[in-house]
C-alpha cells in the first residue's frame, strides 16, 4: 500500500448501508460477465458496447446519477450496455485497474495510492461525482463540539490510519487544539448516529450526505463541522468516476459516450432529487427510502455545487492535495500532483 495503511472501505461500508438492511449480494456478487475481461469494451450480440462498471460499496446516494441513466435509458441511447457490479473480494480499484471493470467509483485519496504503489495500475479519474468534500465531524448537540478544538477531552472513533489521523492532527492544532487529547478508540459500527446514541464514542469522521441526514431522518440532535471550512487542503474528490487507462485509449468515444449519459444521469439527480431517489430505490429496494429521499435532497445542491457543470475536476485544488500527502509522507513514493486525472472524455 502506497499511502501508508489507508483504508477508507470499511469505514465507507457505514456510508453506504447505514440504517439500511445489508444488500443480498454484498458478499456474493457474481462479476462472471467482468472476469476474464480485457480493457477494452465489448459489443453484444445487438452492437450495444459492454460496459462493466464497478462500485466502490454496495449502492448509496453516491451512485444515483448511474442508476438514473441505466433507469432511463440514457446508456441505451448512447449504445451502451452497463452492467454495475459490487467489489467482492477485489477494490473498485484492482477490478478497474486490470480490466475487470472499465469504469467504477474511485476517490482521489485511493488513486494516490495506485500512482504511488511500485507495481501501479493503469487508472484515472474522468469525472467528479460530488464536486467538493463533503466530509467532516459528527457528534452529540448535548456535547457542544461545534469545532476541532473541542474534540480535546473527547473519544474520536479511528479507523487506525496515517492519512486519517494526520488530517485530524492537523485541523485540530489549526484550530489551537491539543491533538493529544484527543482519546482514540476503535471505529467499529455501520451507523455512526447508533455509536453516537450508545456513547461508543463522542465524535466521528462522516459523510454529511448520508450519516447527518440520517441523524435527521431519526430526530437525533448533532453538531457538524465540515473538513473544508477549516483547511482548503482537504478539499479533495471524493468520489470520482474512473476508468482504465487502456481502455479509455482503446475505446476513447466509448468513454465519452458512458460519461454523457452518466452526466445526464446526475443532472436529472440535480433536477428531480425526490423523482431520482425513487429510482434508486426502484433499481435497489433493500435501501432505507425516507433516507435516501433525505440524502439524495442534500447531495442535489452538491453534484455540481459551484462548478460549470457537472464532473469537472480543478487542476489546483486535485495538486494541493497530492502536495500534503508528498509534504507529510503519507505516500511511500513521491507522487506527481498533477497525475491521476483527466478531463479529455467528459464534456464540459
Amino acid at each position: 500500500m502506497s499511502i501508508k495503511n489507508l483504508s477508507r472501505r470499511s469505514f465507507l461500508a457505514g456510508a453506504g448501508i447505514a440504517a439500511t438492511a445489508v444488500l443480498a449480494g454484498c458478499g456474493s456478487y457474481d462479476n462472471s460477465g467482468a472476469q476474464g475481461s480485457t480493457a477494452g469494451a465489448k459489443k453484444d450480440s445487438g452492437d450495444a458496447q459492454k460496459i462493466t462498471f464497478c462500485l466502490d460499496y454496495t449502492p448509496n446516494t453516491n451512485h444515483t446519477g448511474i442508476y438514473v441513466a441505466k433507469n432511463k435509458g440514457f446508456f441505451k441511447d448512447e449504445g451502451i450496455d452497463i452492467e454495475i457490479v459490487q467489489p467482492a473480494e477485489d477494490t473498485a480499484e484492482s477490478m478497474i485497474g486490470s480490466g475487470q471493470a472499465q469504469m467504477g467509483v474511485s476517490y482521489q485519496d485511493y488513486i494516490a495510492n495506485v500512482l504511488a504503489s511500485d507495481q501501479g495500475m493503469p487508472l484515472q479519474a474522468v469525472a467528479a461525482i460530488i464536486q467538493h468534500n463533503t466530509s467532516g465531524i459528527m457528534s452529540r448537540a448535548e456535547d457542544n463540539i461545534t469545532s476541532a478544538k473541542g474534540m480535546e477531552n473527547h473519544t474520536y472513533a479511528t479507523w487506525d490510519m496515517p492519512v486519517e489521523q494526520a488530517t485530524i492532527k492537523q485541523v485540530v492544532e489549526a484550530d489551537g487544539g491539543d491533538y493529544s487529547k484527543i482519546k482514540m478508540v476503535p471505529y467499529t459500527v455501520d451507523d455512526e448516529v447508533s455509536g453516537l446514541k450508545a456513547n461508543m464514542f463522542d465524535t466521528v469522521w462522516v459523510y454529511e450526505g448520508w450519516a447527518v441526514q440520517n441523524a435527521a431522518v431519526q430526530n437525533y440532535s448533532v453538531n457538524y463541522f465540515s473538513f473544508i471550512s477549516m483547511d482548503d487542503v482537504f478539499d479533495f474528490y471524493t468520489p470520482v468516476i474512473a476508468a482504465n487507462s487502456d481502455f479509455l485509449k482503446q475505446s476513447p468515444d466509448v468513454a465519452k459516450a458512458f460519461l454523457r449519459a452518466a452526466k445526464k444521469g446526475y443532472q436529472y439527480a440535480i433536477d428531480n432529487p425526490a423523482d431520482a431517489a425513487d429510482i434508486l430505490c426502484k433499481e435497489v429496494p433493500e435501501l432505507d427510502a425516507n433516507l435516501v429521499r433525505k440524502s439524495a435532497e442534500y447531495l442535489a445542491g452538491q453534484y455540481t455545487n459551484d462548478a460549470k457543470s457537472w464532473g469537472v475536476i480543478d487542476r489546483d485544488r486535485w495538486a494541493r492535495y497530492y502536495k500534503w500527502l508528498n509534504d507529510n509522507k503519507l505516500v511511500e513514493n513521491e507522487i506527481d500532483v498533477n497525475a491521476g486525472w483527466t478531463m479529455d472524455y467528459l464534456e464540459q
